[in-house]
């Protein structure tokens, strides 16, 4: 006891907190004389919670008190002094929560704690604790763990509440968690009690909002569904979500009934089993805690409700059961007592005895006359007259509650007891599975019937029947489908609005579309169902959906419901008045009455009572309280003796309650109140102190919102709804004004709905004392939002108002409203209300006052901060927005109305085409205050300035100018003394004078007003002359010219079009791309149709002037696709044509020179039809000049072609090397002298007459080949290839010169050195700021070419590297002009040489052709890099740098590095021609290689040894031992393959087909290759050191039989190719040194393998 005295509150410091101030009374008590106990704590109290007899509170650093009667530890606590849970310091607790006679906390991990009694389990297995614990004194921990997931997890919860003998609590993800016993659990089991926390599947898929347990029931606030998720169900689907079997049953139903909405499914009748409540260890356990003779517990409940809380009594109760006889007075059969049996047949539950008892048969009537004696008392005491009489019996078919008053039956334990053989009304046991399924098939049977079910009241049919419930077990929806249909077709009304809801609020704000959910015992109505019976899992309350529910709370057996409206709902027990209406039946949900003007917004149920916090007509909240009073004095004396013969009269209704909910007076002095708690008989709050008047204003802010939004829906409901729904409306208004008004209806709605969600979390946030973060205020992290409803929304009425719509709405109006004049007049402002004018413009502009609300309630909660907090600064910004917006609406306001007054004032045919809803007038010169210059005598001009548009009217002629494409500027005057503006259109250009300088200066600045406005500028802030000249537009162009009739969107600077933009003609063509001073320039795309094919062309590439200038891609519609350049609309320069994609017959790629459109120059045309590939020149798109022509057959031809034909002297050269030259007239015709050689060596020298391919005829002299004949050098002159071709250095000249042109250079002849930079700098910067995907690497690279290098300075062996470095990185990247070249020229190489052009014979012109490229290439770079020396110059080492051998260079002396266009270049270029190229080598050693591989294969099957003894290596160069993997192993004389394994592996590097044939390989180039043939050597040398003594110098006689070992080892495929590839490219430099030297050497191996006898 010494620690609960130190740990109690009265111990604590005496500072007083200023905030969470708790106040707690007895509700029982009259309200003239209540004064609340303040209970003094030095933290501030956070939250409180009530049970039965005690309470806890939680404080400000997560402390947990109690207080009251703590029975569990046998003490009671005065609230003045509450009791610190001491065991829970350190979990940081933020919720409490209080069941009957147990307590829960939640920690802000997410954990639960819970103590108290434990009798049915609703402490759940804590982890101290056993099954057998009927009570837990100390806060244990509660583990809920998911057990569907493997493996199991832990379970966050964020919610708690608990009841009587259950506990609920709500996870992080929205599902509801249930421990403890009864129905109300909503579990499927028939096992009890459920100690350990499990899932109500029910409700798993859904988003549970808000949980709230009553004494034996339970509700759930849930997110509504979407419409359409419901009807997209499948039947398996439905299945899943655990829908029973018996819903197309129900279905079917509804589809034939008529009414049947008595029909409430899943209800159970509860007999007078019991087996919990009253169990021996509860009974113990109470009468343990009686001091003398006495329960604790009743003896608090001097004053008591007229019925027992936990709904035990010592008399039977009866429920009338469904289908039961009735005797001929109309009373049922009476049901058989049970004396409590745990485990009874399930018959026993559901069934009517047949042979009850004569003593309980009589005694149940008596019952029964009583209470019907008692009622009749009551309504007579109320009078007829009485609004606020209550009775639960008004209807003779209606089922009433047969709950007995306490002063009939005595709640304390003793007597309870006392009276083992007469059992509760109510069963702490819940209904199982199997009676379940009697249940349904009770309710089957009653619906083949066509009876009801239900025990709600007849009177009720027509409005319950709107309501009616249909969905079963696991319906997680909103009813059936056809229902739900009708539901959405309905008007839009506060309770459907949420579908507007949009998603930018975000989940931060409440939602609005909720629905009520419940279960448990429904024997006083509770549940809400219509009727009183039980439910075993959660069902929607359906007459509650679609009212904007926002909180519920459960009383012991009553519930409430608070909407976004502050209207509250209550229905169940009615006997002491809780629910504040005496409206009938009470099974229900029905409204609770209030005073004219109270808005509630928080609430709290109890035992018998109901506490409502309210807005009043001031700031500060009100209490409002119904329920049970305090009897007077006289009839408390009398009590004792009353409760003796409490079973011989009925109880005298009007005595001791209020019905309609009143206010208490001493709310006044408690501050501002910002929570309410109810909980037994005891009511409590938590205040505020106005300190600096933060509290003050944050009320006033809630209040004033909620006003808004209740107001919003009473201007809905009552106009907006009704007009809607009149069949008139749309002939009254017309179809303009009709699509208007339901614009306005829709941004209506959208208002209302965020003003309904905002007004909602103003109440969260008053009843967050722990969080109240300013900063979270949605009107601050949600301003922009909020802005743009409010614009919508007055756009939407202007744009009505504009049109004369309201005008037209007059009639309708008066119509609509009928008898509801005196409720309209309410929410009219003063003025108007007081003239009895229906003004429904000036009554949908009020909402944008709320604007100016926000700022002043914004700033008054600025005020209480500092200047340099973050929530002052937050605060002042969005002040500062909320007025701005504010007046720039009431501006808008005013332009409307503005504009309406002049279209009433200029009425008519002419100017009614000119009137559009968006559209507001700024100013007109009917008075003849501006003119057009020059303007006849007689003539007449009226200008109208609109706010998107200037309007020229000349007579009946309009001119009209939008305003985002017009440039204004003022006229200087001149000695002509006129005040002129000059106006700027792409079209039309013209001037307007003024009558005074006055006129002027307001016509400029409206005129520069109205511009910046449309255009998105500051409006009235901006300057005469100071509209932006560069902007962006839309504009239809009308005159005469290229763009006539099209519509561009883009960029504009000073009239013309200029920057980027689309330009759209109505016969389908499109550009999209850049534009300069009018006209195309630069890149664009183009869509040109082609009428004759239907079908497109298409452009992709750049412009000049309005024409197609440079590089780009052209598909024609034919198929013909051309990449390249293009000058003034025509193909010229360096280009590619593929054809042939539709006509197959004529498919066909040529690349090469044009000249204006025509194929001029060198050019490669490849007929794929013909098996054809021409190389050579062309004149006019025709062959003309010198070319080869090689065949897909091997033919191979080259001589001169003249208009499009073989003329003149030529060779051909077959396969089978038969050559022929001679004089050729057409193709493949020769005609005239000519010389035959055979493959054999003959030769036939004559005239020539014929076709190729057909047949010669020949006139001449036949030769036969002579062995010893001396060699023709005059014949062999003639057969030597080349002579007729195009040389190299001329055959590619138009792909250099296009990068010449994109250096800014035409080619070698101009150019400066920094424009050919900066361009590349800007080609470069612009692909990077037009290509956001990028990859990091690519960027990185482009970022790194940007950079100009040091271009300037002499280039030495210190920044050669640079260099190179920067080539390396320019030719891979395609947009800078070496990468394009790059890229061209293997395209153009590849086009060549590969497919058809894969002819040995061309071997000598492609290496030609690649000598030639680098020569060009090395041109350019010594342009970029001019320090660089010409082709094998020196470049020297800085003079304080050592010179160092070099990569890809050779040291010609000491301190200088060799330099050649092959050293730098061929790196970059021949690794990615390498492929054609070897092929050719391939080709042209074939027969060669063809011995030589023979040689190799016969050779290597030769044993090491003996190979070596075959090639004359001396003995001494024999290695004996070999190292494999560390280990030493002896060669023997049959070891293959054992020597000299390190000299073979590398030489077997020079071919790739031994290495990853991929760019990423470095043996590519002839350099490259070299450096293999050396390493070689090293190795060679390395291995044979050893085995020598002292320095050796190799001589050839013993390097060559060695090294041919290696070669042969080696296997090498196509070394012939090889060799040959790197004679022809290899750096003339190297030649003559060491690695020229290696290189002869592999050269004779090969020339010695390949001439090898075979003997």
């Amino acid at each position: 006891m010494e620690n609960i005295e130190e740990s109690s509150a009265d111990e604590q410091a005496p500072t007083l907190p200023e905030r969470g101030l708790f106040h707690v009374w007895h509700s029982a008590g009259l309200s003239e004389h209540l004064c609340p106990e303040r209970v003094l704590l030095s933290r501030p109290v956070l939250q409180a919670a009530l049970g039965e007899n005690h309470g806890l509170l939680l404080t400000q650093g997560g402390q947990v008190y109690s207080f009251g009667e703590l029975l569990w530890r046998d003490l009671r606590i005065p609230a003045s002094a509450p009791l610190l849970e001491v065991s829970l310091l350190g979990k940081m607790v933020i919720r409490v929560a209080a069941g009957g006679f147990h307590c829960g906390a939640l920690s802000e991990q997410g954990n639960i704690f819970m103590w108290g009694e434990n009798t049915a389990g609703q402490c759940g297995l804590t982890e101290k604790g056993t099954v057998t614990n009927i009570t837990v004194s100390e806060p244990c921990l509660v583990s809920v763990v998911d057990s569907e997931v493997v493996p199991p997890v832990a379970v966050r919860v964020v919610d708690l509440a608990c009841g009587r003998e259950h506990s609920l609590a709500l996870s992080s993800r929205n599902e509801i968690w249930a421990w403890g016993s009864g129905c109300q659990l909503g579990l499927v089991t028939n096992t009890f009690p459920v100690w350990r926390p499990q899932k109500v599947e029910h409700l798993a898929c859904r988003n549970v909002i808000q949980i709230a347990c009553g004494a034996y029931h339970s509700l759930a606030l849930v997110r509504s569904l979407p419409v359409q998720n419901y009807n997209n169900h499948s039947p398996l689907e439905k299945k899943e979500q655990g829908q029973s079997a018996y819903y197309s049953v129900t279905e079917r139903e509804e589809l034939t009934t008529a009414d049947d909405a008595q029909y409430c499914p899943l209800g159970v009748e509860l007999t007078e089993v019991t087996t919990g409540e009253t169990s021996p260890r509860r009974r113990c356990l109470r009468r343990s805690l009686q001091p003398g003779g006495r329960s604790a517990v009743s003896s608090l409940r001097a004053i008591s409700c007229p019925y027992t809380e936990d709904g035990n009594s010592n008399t039977k109760q009866m429920n009338i059961p469904v289908g039961g006889n009735r005797e001929p007075d109309g009373r049922a059969d009476p049901p058989t007592q049970i004396d409590g049996i745990p485990k009874s047949h399930p018959l026993s539950v559901w069934r009517t005895n047949k042979n009850p008892s004569l003593a309980d048969e009589r005694e149940l009537h008596n019952l029964l006359r009583k209470l019907s004696v008692h009622s009749t008392e009551t309504q007579q005491s109320h009078g007829p007259g009485d609004s606020d009489s209550l009775s639960s019996h008004t209807s003779d078919d209606s089922c009433i509650s047969l709950t007995p008053p306490t002063d009939l039956f005595t709640s304390s334990y003793k007597d309870e007891l006392s009276n083992k053989s007469q059992a509760s009304n109510f069963s702490s046991s819940p209904l199982g599975l199997e009676e379940g399924r009697l249940c349904l098939e009770t309710e089957r049977k009653a619906l083949q019937g066509q009876k009801s079910s239900s025990l709600t009241n007849l009177n009720q049919k027509g409005k319950t029947a709107a309501n009616r419930r249909r969905s079963l077990p696991g319906t997680p929806t909103h009813g059936s489908p056809r229902r739900r249909q009708l539901c959405v077709c309905r008007p839009s009304s506060a309770g459907q609005t949420q579908a507007a809801a949009p998603e930018e609020a975000g989940d931060s704000l409440p939602s609005l579309e909720t629905e009520v959910w419940s279960w448990g015992r429904g024997s006083e109505g509770q549940l809400g169902h219509g009727d009183q019976l039980a439910r075993l899992q959660p069902l929607c309350i359906k007459s509650l959906m679609g009212e904007e529910v926002i909180k519920v709370a459960a009383g012991s057996h009553h519930s409430l419901a608070l909407t976004a409206q502050c209207q509250v709902f209550s229905w169940g027990s009615n006997m002491c008045g809780q629910l504040g209406h005496v409206n009938s039946p009470v099974t229900v949900p029905q409204q609770v009455k209030l005073s004219e003007g109270l808005r509630v917004w928080d609430m709290s149920a109890g035992q018998s009572h109901s506490l409502l916090l309210a807005d009043g007509d001031c700031v500060q909240p009100i209490l409002l309280y119904c329920g049970q009073q305090q009897e007077p004095m006289s009839a408390q004396s009398e009590r004792p003796h009353q409760s003796e013969r409490s079973c011989q009269r009925s109880p005298n209704r009007a005595e001791n309650y209020r019905v309609k909910p009143t206010v208490l007076p001493f709310c006044i002095e408690m501050g501002y109140i910002s929570t309410v708690c109810s909980g037994g008989q005891s009511c409590a709050l938590l205040a505020d102190c106005n300190v600096m008047g933060f509290i003050s204003a944050i009320h006033e802010l809630a209040s004033s919102e909620r006003r808004f939004y209740c107001w919003l829906s009473s201007v809905k409901k009552l106009l907006l709804t009704p007009i809607r729904d009149r069949e008139s409306l749309c002939p009254s208004l017309g179809e303009p004004c009709m699509n208007l008004f339901s614009a306005l209806c829709e941004s209506f709605v959208r208002l209302s709905v965020l003003i309904g969600r905002h007004s909602t979390s103003l109440s969260l946030f008053l009843h967050d004392a722990q969080g109240r973060d300013v900063t979270s205020f949605p009107l601050l992290t949600h301003t922009d939002y909020f802005l743009d409803v409010y614009k919508e929304y007055c756009s939407a009425v202007g744009n009505f108002q504009v049109m004369g719509g309201f005008h037209s709405l007059q009639k309708l109006i008066r119509e609509c409203l009928g008898s509801q004049q005196t409720m309209f007049a309410q929410l009219c402002p003063a003025d108007q209300s007081v003239s009895g004018d229906v003004d429904l413009g000036s009554l949908l502009y009020r909402p944008l006052q709320q604007l100016h609300q926000y700022s002043r309630d914004l700033l008054k909660l600025e005020v209480c901060y500092d200047v340099s907090t973050i929530e002052y600064q937050s605060l002042h910004q969005c002040c500062s927005q909320y007025e701005s917006l504010s007046l720039s609406l009431l501006k808008k306001k005013n332009e409307a109305e503005t504009t309406l007054s002049f279209w009433k004032t200029h009425s008519g045919r002419n100017t009614e085409v000119l009137r559009l809803p968006q559209r507001r007038v700024v100013c007109e010169s009917s008075n003849r205050s501006l003119t057009l210059q020059n303007a006849g005598r007689f003539s007449n001009h009226w200008f109208i300035l609109f706010n998107d548009t200037l309007v020229h009217t000349q007579f009946s002629t309009h001119h009209v100018y939008p305003l985002t494409c017009l440039w204004v500027k003022p006229v200087t005057e001149d000695s002509s003394g006129l005040y002129a503006i000059k106006v700027t259109c792409p079209e039309e250009n013209f001037t307007l004078v003024a009558s005074t300088p006055q006129e002027k200066n307001k016509w400029l600045r409206s005129l520069n007003q109205a511009v910046d406005q449309v255009l998105g500028g500051a409006g009235p802030g901006s300057s005469p002359g100071m509209t932006a000249m560069s902007r962006t537009a839309s504009y239809m162009f009308t005159g005469e010219g290229r763009f006539k009739d099209a519509q561009y969107t883009g960029c504009w600077l000073a009239g013309r079009v200029h920057g980027r933009g689309t330009m759209k003609w109505p016969d389908g063509r499109r550009y999209c791309g850049n534009f300069k001073n009018g006209l195309e320039d630069g890149y664009g795309e183009c869509i040109i149709p082609n009428k004759a094919l239907d079908k497109l062309d298409t452009y992709k590439g750049h412009w000049r002037d309005g024409k197609i200038h440079g590089f780009g891609k052209y598909k024609y519609s034919n198929g013909e696709v051309y990449e390249g350049c293009f000058c003034d609309g025509q193909r010229h320069g360096y280009g590619m044509l593929s054809s042939g994609k539709l006509a197959k017959t004529s498919s066909s790629v040529f690349i090469g020179h044009w000249i204006q459109d025509k194929k001029t120059g060198y050019g490669v045309h490849d007929d794929f039809t013909r098996g054809e590939k021409y190389m050579g020149m062309w004149l006019d798109d025709h062959r003309h000049g010198n070319a080869v022509v090689v065949t897909q057959c091997g033919v191979y031809y080259e001589g001169t072609f003249k208009e499009n034909k073989m003329s003149g002297q030529g060779l051909l050269v077959t396969d089978d090397d038969t050559a022929f030259h001679g004089e050729f007239s057409d193709d493949w015709t020769v005609n005239g002298k000519a010389i035959l050689s055979l493959a054999n060596g003959d030769c036939l020298d004559g005239l020539f007459s014929g076709e190729w391919s057909t047949g010669l005829k020949v006139v001449g002299t036949y030769t036969k080949s002579v062995f010893d004949e001396p060699e023709n050098k005059e014949r062999n002159t003639l057969f030597r290839l080349g002579q007729y071709v195009v040389p190299a250095d001329q055959r590619w000249s138009c792909v250099f010169d296009e990068c010449w042109s994109r250096l800014g250079r035409d080619a070698a002849r101009g150019g400066e050195r920094t424009a050919a930079w900066e361009n590349i700098a800007v080609t470069i910067t612009a692909t990077r700021r037009h290509s956001p995907d990028l990859s990091r690497s690519q960027s990185k690279v482009l970022e790194s070419l940007e950079f100009i290098p040091q271009h300037e300075e002499p280039v030495t062996t210190a920044n050669y590297d640079s260099i190179r470095r920067y080539l390396i990185k320019a030719c891979e990247t395609p947009i800078h002009p070496l990468g394009w070249l790059v890229e061209t020229l293997v395209t153009v190489y590849r086009m060549t040489y590969v497919g058809v052009g894969s002819n040995r014979r061309l071997l000598r012109q492609a290496v030609q052709e690649v000598q030639a490229y680098l020569t060009h290439f090395y041109s350019i770079v010594r342009f970029l890099f001019p320090g660089l020396p010409v082709d094998g110059g020196i470049i020297p080492d800085p003079p304080d740098s050592p010179s160092k051998n070099r990569h890809n260079s050779s040291t010609a002396e000491q301190g200088a590095l060799v330099v050649s266009c092959s050293s730098l270049l061929l790196p970059l270029l021949l690794p990615r021609l390498y492929p054609p190229l070897f092929t050719l080598y391939s080709l042209q050693e074939e027969q060669k290689e063809a011995q030589y591989w023979e040689h190799i294969l016969r050779l290597n099957k030769q044993p090491d040894q003996s190979l070596l003894t075959f090639l004359g290596v001396q003995k001494k160069f024999w290695p004996v031992w070999v190292s494999i993997l560390g280990e030493k192993k002896q060669i023997v004389s049959n070891s293959k393959d054992a020597c000299f394994v390190s000299a073979v592996e590398t030489l077997q590097q020079i071919s790739l087909s031994d290495t990853a044939c991929s760019l990423a390989s470095n043996t590519f180039t002839p350099s490259d290759k070299l450096l293999v043939i050396q390493k070689t050597f090293e190795e060679l040398n390395q291995e044979v050191k050893p085995m020598l003594e002292g320095d050796f110098l190799w001589c050839m006689d013993d390097l060559l039989p060695l090294f041919l070992y290696v070669v042969l080892r080696a296997r090498i495929r196509n070394l012939g190719a090889e060799v040959s590839l790197i004679e022809d490219l290899m750096d003339p430099n190297v030649q003559l040194g060491e690695i020229g030297l290696m290189f002869t050497t592999l050269k004779a191996c090969y020339i010695q393998i390949q001439g090898e006898t075979t003997t």
